[in-house]
C-alpha cells in the first residue's frame, strides 16, 4: 500500500506545473513529503523482522527448521525493533539509518523515472 501512496504522489507531480504559484510550491512540498514518507514506511516494513511484513517473508521462505527459529523470535520482535531503531543508535551504532535512506533514495528515484518525472 505504501509504494502505491507513493507511487500516486509521483504521478501527482505531473500537475504541479498547472497549479498558481503559491499552491504549487506548497503542493510540491506536500507531495515530495508523501513520496518520501510511504518508501521510507514501505522499505521499513519490509525489514526482516518477525512482526513486520520483511519478518513473514522471510519465514515464508526460509527452510523449516529455520522459519520455525525466526518464528519463534516474534513476540520479541517490538524489542529488538527498540533496539535497532534508539537503544544502538544513543550507543553510536546505527545500522539502519544508511541502509534505510540509501534504499529510499533508490525507489523513490525509480519512481520518479518510471512516472517520468526525471
Amino acid at each position: 500500500m505504501n509504494l502505491l501512496l507513493a507511487t500516486i504522489a509521483a504521478l501527482a507531480f505531473h500537475i504541479v506545473p498547472y497549479v498558481p504559484a503559491p499552491g504549487a510550491q506548497w503542493l510540491f512540498a506536500n507531495l515530495r513529503n508523501a513520496l518520501v514518507l510511504n518508501v521510507i514506511l514501505a522499505i521499513f516494513n519490509l525489514l526482516p523482522v518477525p512482526p513486520l511484513d520483511g519478518g513473514r517473508i522471510l519465514v515464508g521462505i526460509l527452510p523449516g527448521a529455520l522459519a520455525r527459529v525466526l518464528s519463534r523470535a516474534e513476540p520479541y520482535g517490538s524489542l529488538i525493533l527498540i533496539g535497532l531503531l534508539f537503544v544502538l543508535p544513543m550507543l553510536g551504532v546505527d545500522p539502519l539509518s544508511r541502509l534505510i535512506m540509501t534504499s529510499t533514495n533508490a525507489v523513490a528515484g525509480t519512481l520518479l523515472r518510471l512516472t517520468g518525472n526525471i
